[in-house]
């Protein structure tokens, strides 16, 4: 059965351009098996008609608050009372500030205030609209008041300007809005996960780094918030979007990896150690680019700091699950690290296999606690990365239990 099955979404729609994507978002939220109704304010009238938003969604567009025959059945407090979600899309800094105000001089902010049902609200604007003072109080009012706020994206948007502010993607909004509906069995963990490769400066044009994309980090963070657990993400540099509603943290280093993963720790219930990070750094960094002069050169390295390790150490040990990227042998260096680290788990995977691992959507692993061996067969990321995060969970509830 489909997670929105049988969801009854009311989908409000205001003035921004992104509107003319609203009929896609009311296809694929019924695709899924949602009950989609459609609240429009005059603005958006302007981008999309009714009638089209009336044809995709079967169902009567409301665009009015002083409707005579819709408020003759109270249509605005009905829809309050039927929603299991409210979803604004495009939500322009006008209804956002509106809603903040407690305004509700259309049907749109009169429902917002009239609900029990809980709002997601999927920002659209100019990026310099996005980063004014006015629109970010607002933003953080909405969120102490246990608004949603699903995005925005970052890229170019329909003035010139790039940046953040544009609406996420169709795609981005339907899962979002079965996350919210799935099973939130981390609901009390915060998860924190460190992702990517980091980069060690040689001067200042080259590095070292290695193979790493973030893709499996950053499916695992998408997986633990999924299933309702706070998330914060410790980003080396890649070339993805972090997943919508976790805490990004972007570093490049490994020592900026290490400072903010032992920042972070005393907040954690559960540390993953998903980073492909250097063990080694340059003793010696150039100020000064390194000119080709000699047939040879010489970089003397030292040995970076075991993170995941000193994560162990700390005063406050979360349930720690550590990475394995092996090309041989891989059960015993696993092993290995799982015990010399004093970790709970580690996921192991044979980097030398074509097809999974390093820069490929497709991942297989084998999870070890000191005890057990898990396999979790070749597949996409997002599928591994939620089978491991249910794995992880029972391990740590189990671990909870005998205390």
């Amino acid at each position: 059965m489909q997670i929105l099955q049988d969801k009854k979404i009311v989908l409000g729609i205001t003035g921004g351009i992104a509107a003319y994507k609203t009929p896609e978002l009311v296809r694929r939220l019924k695709d899924h098996g949602a009950d989609v109704r459609v609240v429009m304010t005059e603005g958006a009238k302007a981008f999309i008609t009714p009638l089209t938003l009336q044809a995709v969604s079967g169902n009567h567009v409301s665009d009015s608050l002083l409707d005579s025959q819709a408020e003759l059945a109270m249509g605005h407090i009905e829809l309050a009372k039927w929603a299991d979600l409210i979803i604004i899309a495009p939500a322009t800094a006008d209804i956002i500030a509106r809603i903040t105000a407690g305004m509700a001089n259309d049907l749109l902010s009169t429902l917002c205030l009239a609900t029990s049902a809980p709002i997601a609200i999927a920002p659209a604007m100019n990026q310099q609209m996005w980063h004014a003072k006015a629109t970010q109080a607002n933003i953080s009012t909405l969120k102490q008041w246990g608004f949603h706020i699903w995005g925005p994206g970052a890229g170019e948007q329909a003035c010139g300007d790039v940046g953040l502010g544009r609406m996420l993607d169709v795609n981005e909004l339907v899962t979002l809005s079965s996350d919210f509906f799935a099973d939130k069995y981390l609901q009390d963990q915060h998860w924190v996960i460190t992702a990517g490769p980091t980069r060690e400066a040689i001067d200042p044009v080259r590095y070292i780094s290695n193979h790493s994309s973030g893709k499996m980090g950053y499916a695992i963070a998408h997986a633990a918030l999924r299933a309702g657990a706070q998330v914060t993400l410790i980003s080396g540099p890649v070339n993805i979007a972090a997943p919508a509603g976790c805490e990004l943290i972007q570093v490049t280093s490994a020592e900026q990896m290490h400072q903010q993963a032992l920042a972070y720790v005393s907040q954690a219930t559960t540390f993953v150690a998903c980073a492909a990070v250097a063990d080694y750094r340059v003793a010696n960094i150039a100020d000064e680019k390194i000119k080709k002069d000699n047939e040879h050169m010489q970089i003397s390295l030292i040995k970076n700091h075991d993170i995941v390790a000193d994560v162990a150490k700390s005063a406050h040990k979360p349930f720690i699950v550590g990475f394995a990227a092996e090309t041989q042998n891989v059960e015993h260096y696993a092993r290995g690290k799982l015990m010399r680290k004093n970790l709970d788990l580690i996921a192991a995977n044979d980097v030398a296999k074509a097809g999974q691992g390093f820069n490929s959507d497709d991942n297989a692993l084998t999870l070890y606690s000191a005890i057990d061996k898990i396999e979790i067969p070749l597949a996409n990321k997002q599928i591994v990365a939620k089978q491991l995060v249910s794995l992880i969970n029972q391990h740590y509830v189990a671990k909870n239990t005998e205390k």
